[in-house]
């Protein structure tokens, strides 16, 4: 019997969990570690930043499942991990031993790397759900005394799409509430340009995206780099090509929300072989860490190089069907190993995103994710809002069944070309 122990419980880690079940013996245990019982759907964070969802709209209970499906449950947050001695500490000072084990912490957000910055600053965060709670709280009470208004990501942040979102979101919804004319609204970006988002663009999505803000009367300003926020004020350098700095302005707003630069939670960060510099997990090709070969990793936690030199440092995001081709390759290569053969399995690394506007939005494909691709495409349409609300239901439906991936969605994929794993030629 093998002990297997998924670390964290997010998107990347739930599922992680249910498609292990299904592929290693029924005798394996396996055993997720987490520090939320109950998951939260973070792409409708937006939705409830702004009052269009509610916690409990986006809350699964994950231990009945768990239970349901034969896996050990542990709603305790980890301390350490201590891969030479195949164990992990945790808060609240219990140590869980494995024979193989995989990181799917999702990140720590680095508020702390900028004065002033965070929802302990003066800035909100649509990352976690609490954040949302507090974000909409402060929207409303924004709404009553309306003016500049503030969007998008800082310098490292790794993950763009949420802070066009955002931004299209509550231009929706400043609408709906008859105040969009008494809200200026500036998008600040780290990214070269707008649409980059961390992949040196997706089809046209640096067309689509720019004509959208002019569409709505937001401004944007690209190769930013936030020095730190006041109480209703925003330092921000504009960055040249060459690094130097070409202007520093000072940017007011009534309401604020930036997305953070992303690093490894503590509990795996500072490990040598294990993690980089930023306290992400190295892999290789079959998701396994090239110095403890029997820790794996998936989702945000996944350490991977940027696209290229940028004036301001940009990451590269983890988009949700690549993590799902990252579990499937994870969960094949463990059933194969428990079973004493080497592990085949390389996911595809595509990208499937849906970003909701609030009454239409932008879809795109990368297969893979990382340029130079096979497949580069975006459009655009009321469609990509109502693909979005079922996408969440879907997820959601997942989650409480305890399935990684249904008939109809493995039909729909392949019908559309879209694969989690890489053709690989088995001897």
């Amino acid at each position: 019997m093998a002990h297997i122990v998924v670390l964290g419980a997010g998107l990347g880690g739930a599922i992680m969990a249910y498609e292990l079940r299904d592929t290693v013996r029924k005798e394996d245990k396996i055993t997720v570690i987490t520090k939320d019982p109950k998951y939260h759907f973070v792409p409708s964070n937006p939705w409830v930043a702004v009052g269009w969802r509610d916690r409990k709209d986006i809350t699964v209970d994950l231990a009945p499942t768990m239970a349901k499906k034969g896996i050990e449950f542990i709603p305790v947050a980890a301390q350490k991990l201590h891969p030479e001695e195949n164990r992990v500490e945790l808060a609240d000072g219990q140590s869980v031993s494995y024979d193989y084990i995989v990181i799917a912490t999702g990140p720590d957000l680095a508020f702390d790397e900028i004065e002033g910055f965070g929802p302990e600053g003066h800035t909100q965060s649509i990352c976690h759900i609490d954040h949302a709670e507090a974000a909409r709280v402060a929207f409303d009470r924004f709404c009553e005394n309306p003016g500049p208004m503030i969007i998008g990501a800082v310098q490292g942040a790794s993950c763009y799409g949420p802070a066009y979102e955002f931004t299209f979101i509550l231009d929706t919804a400043l609408r709906r509430l008859k105040i969009r004319d008494k809200v200026p609204m500036t998008f600040i970006t780290s990214e070269p340009y707008v649409g980059h988002l961390g992949l040196d663009g997706v089809g046209d999505t640096k067309g689509l995206l720019e004509s959208n803000m002019r569409d709505k009367h937001i401004k944007y300003m690209t190769s930013c780099r936030v020095k730190k926020v006041e109480d209703g004020k925003m330092i921000v350098e504009e960055i040249a090509d060459d690094g130097s700095v070409k202007a520093e302005k000072e940017m007011p707003f009534g309401y604020a929300m930036m997305l953070p630069a992303f690093r490894g939670i503590p509990a795996v960060s500072g490990i040598e072989g294990l993690s980089n510099p930023r306290g992400f997990t190295i892999v290789d090709k079959y998701q396994r860490n090239p110095k403890y070969q029997n820790v794996f990793a998936v989702g945000v936690c996944v350490a991977i190089p940027p696209m290229g030199p940028t004036p301001v440092p940009v990451g590269v995001p983890k988009t949700g069907f690549m993590i799902e081709s990252m579990v499937t390759a994870t969960a094949q290569n463990i059933g194969n190993i428990v079973r004493g053969m080497e592990p085949d399995s390389v996911g595809t690394w595509n990208a499937v995103c849906l970003a909701d506007f609030g009454d239409q939005g932008i879809a795109f494909v990368a297969q893979p994710q990382i340029p130079p691709r096979n497949v580069n495409w975006s459009s655009q349409g009321k469609w990509v809002h109502w693909a979005k609300e079922g996408f969440e239901r879907y997820f959601m439906h997942k989650l409480r069944k305890g399935t990684s991936e249904t008939f109809y969605e493995k039909f729909a994929m392949k019908i559309l070309g879209i694969d989690k794993l890489k053709e690989v030629k088995k001897g």
